[in-house]
């Protein structure tokens, strides 16, 4: 691994060639704007420039060291089969609220509405796993579980969003397109992966990347998680100790 600034390490070119970053989509489903990023077409299949990936990279890791230094809100979205584990155990490791299931519209632009919806699955929740849920017959307390499944589905990820997030780290763009939407209308940062069918011009710190494979998603995104990481255990070292 190669050292960024800071104490991030950065993967090497192999490593990101063994993951899979490079592969970008077939050259007829490019997006004009993604024409920086890219280093070559192979049997119509167009390749990342990874020496792109890795600049963009280390801005986006610097992003997140800062974050994680003051404490900041990052919001984790990825709704694809391959990016749902990947996105949910990066999440939960820093503490972070994720979206894995489906974007519900109006998350950043009804936060009021959002906000009464997380009260009540957290409500639910605690009410069924006490013995509050023996005051309802079995019928009732079927139907309150049937509620909160769903609420679960809605927001069970959103627990820790308790305000904007400073930050949305995402994994498709075109996929996530009303999360990209409700970003930009709000004003709200985006650390994104952009293939080659991707316009990076609507993401914040875009990350040209294949988005499409395990091995990557798990690579860029793991890696902003540990940056967030360090930015944060890189202040408690060097907090003074109270007497």
């Amino acid at each position: 691994m190669s050292t960024s600034s800071g104490t991030t390490k950065t993967p090497t070119l192999l490593e990101m060639l063994q993951a899979g970053v490079h592969f970008g989509h077939l050259k007829s489903k490019w997006h004009p704007k993604m024409a920086q990023f890219i280093f070559t077409t192979r049997n119509d299949i167009h390749i990342i420039n990874l020496e792109e990936t890795a600049k963009r990279l280390e801005v986006a890791c610097l992003h997140m060291q800062e974050l994680g230094a003051r404490g900041g809100l990052v919001l984790f979205v990825g709704t694809k089969k391959q990016a749902v584990a990947v996105i949910e155990s990066a999440a939960q490791r820093i503490a972070m609220p994720w979206v894995t299931k489906r974007w519900l519209g109006g998350t950043l632009t009804n936060f009021a509405i959002l906000h009464k919806l997380v009260q009540q699955y957290i409500t639910l929740k605690n009410t069924l796993s006490s013995d509050q849920r023996n005051r309802y017959t079995k019928k009732e307390q079927l139907m309150l579980e049937r509620k909160m499944e769903k609420l679960n589905i809605d927001v069970g990820g959103l627990v820790a969003l308790t305000r904007k997030p400073d930050v949305i780290v995402m994994v498709d763009v075109k996929r996530e397109r009303t999360a990209i939407r409700e970003a930009r209308k709000t004003n709200t940062p985006v650390i994104a992966m952009t293939d080659t069918n991707t316009n990076p011009d609507k993401v914040t710190y875009p990350i040209p990347a294949n988005d499409d494979a395990l091995h990557s998603i798990e690579m860029i995104v793991n890696l902003l998680a540990d940056a967030y990481q360090e930015g944060k255990e890189r202040v408690a070292t060097a907090a003074p100790v109270s007497t």
